[in-house]
């Protein structure tokens, strides 16, 4: 039975994502494996997950923005902290203040952090963002080569290079081995500063992408790097939301909003108490299912704010208070991004706090 205060639990496997770096980090022996812990740790809980994954032996942290980065030291003091989007106007204070290292990606980004190291007294790590195809953030390759003998590097502290794969999750894919050539290139160049160029995906092309630090982030949560192949990760979230009412129609009625269903025969419907309020996507009206009873039931109609109907002809166990399960078991968060025309990480951090949440740390082994 779920419990009062919502119709809705979202159960998180700490254990399971502590299991998932260990995954990770073992297919780079030796290597430092980081986590990417951006947007609430993939909607799973910044505030859980992080001292879990700090648990598990991860030191190294990557977040997209400044307040992230903050909440992000205030439950891991001791943690080394990379800020993705770089280091906006205004914010070199506030990274200093907690001992943050923003990810560079411009020459006036690298003046402005080396003027505010030599203000503070003392050096001030950071990241250089190299851009090696994405064409989003980041030195192009010939501005980064212009780099070689720049006593900026040093002033601006650079300790890390970084670039961003494309396409790590088509190993076949002819600009993967080009980056992987480029980011070689300017290894070579800028010698003596250790290097990351693997994420999730890439953690899966082998010694070439690995460099000396994984950057995951996906995968810890789940999320299949290797799509086309079975899953290696540990399933992380598991969605179930009450049956409130059960109903039977006849053919010619319809459901939901703008009549988008209407029913070829006698049907059996379930209405389940969550919506897109919640972060089910309304894109998966029609197209998604639930697990009722172990049985695949679709979803009909147009998800509304905060109830989903379900055809539950096929599962003649469903009643009012019984679970239906969303995201779990056969409906992994890729399958239910596939079925709602958009990926997995949507669905992730796309979740709601609406929901009663529960963490357990039930499969670390």
């Amino acid at each position: 039975m779920i419990e009062a205060g919502h119709g809705a639990t979202l159960t998180i496997d700490l254990g399971a994502i502590a299991a998932n770096w260990r995954r990770l980090a073992d297919e780079a022996p030796g290597l430092t494996c980081a986590a990417v812990v951006k947007a609430d740790a993939y909607g799973c809980g910044l505030t859980q997950v992080a001292p879990a994954l700090w648990a598990a032996g991860c030191r190294t942290y990557f977040v997209a923005h400044l307040g992230e980065a903050v909440a992000a030291r205030a439950l891991l003091p001791h943690a080394t902290i990379y800020v993705l989007n770089g280091l906006l106007p205004g914010i070199g204070p506030a990274l200093i203040a907690h001992a943050l290292r923003p990810v560079l990606g411009s020459r006036d980004e690298m003046i402005e952090w080396a003027a505010l190291a030599a203000e503070s007294g003392a050096p001030r790590p950071a990241a250089l963002h190299i851009d090696t195809g994405m064409n989003r953030l980041g030195f192009c390759v010939s501005e980064a080569l212009g780099l070689v003998d720049d006593p900026l590097v040093a002033r601006a502290g650079i300790d890390l290079l970084m670039t961003h794969l494309v396409s790590a999750e088509l190993p076949d894919e002819a600009i993967n081995a080009r980056q992987a050539a480029d980011f070689v290139r300017l290894r070579a160049a800028l010698p003596g500063i250790p290097a990351s160029f693997a994420n999730s995906s890439g953690v899966f092309l082998g010694a070439r992408a690995h460099h000396d630090l994984l950057r995951p982030g996906y995968a810890l949560f789940g999320g299949n790097p290797k799509p086309g192949t079975p899953n290696p990760m540990r399933p992380v979230v598991r969605l179930e939301a009450t049956i409130v009412q059960v109903r039977t129609v006849v053919a010619g009625e319809t459901a939901g909003y703008n009549a988008a269903w209407r029913a070829d025969g006698r049907r059996r419907l379930a209405t389940l108490s969550l919506g897109y309020a919640d972060g089910y996507p309304r894109a998966a009206s029609g197209r998604g299912m639930a697990l009722v009873d172990g049985v695949r039931c679709p979803i009909v109609g147009l998800i509304s704010m905060d109830l989903v109907i379900l055809d539950v002809t096929g599962a003649p166990g469903a009643a009012r208070g019984g679970t239906a399960t969303l995201i779990g078991d056969a409906l992994d968060i890729d399958t239910v991004g596939h079925a709602a025309g958009t990926i997995g990480y949507e669905i992730l951090t796309g979740l709601g706090s609406r929901y009663v949440r529960h963490y357990v740390t039930g499969t670390e082994a």
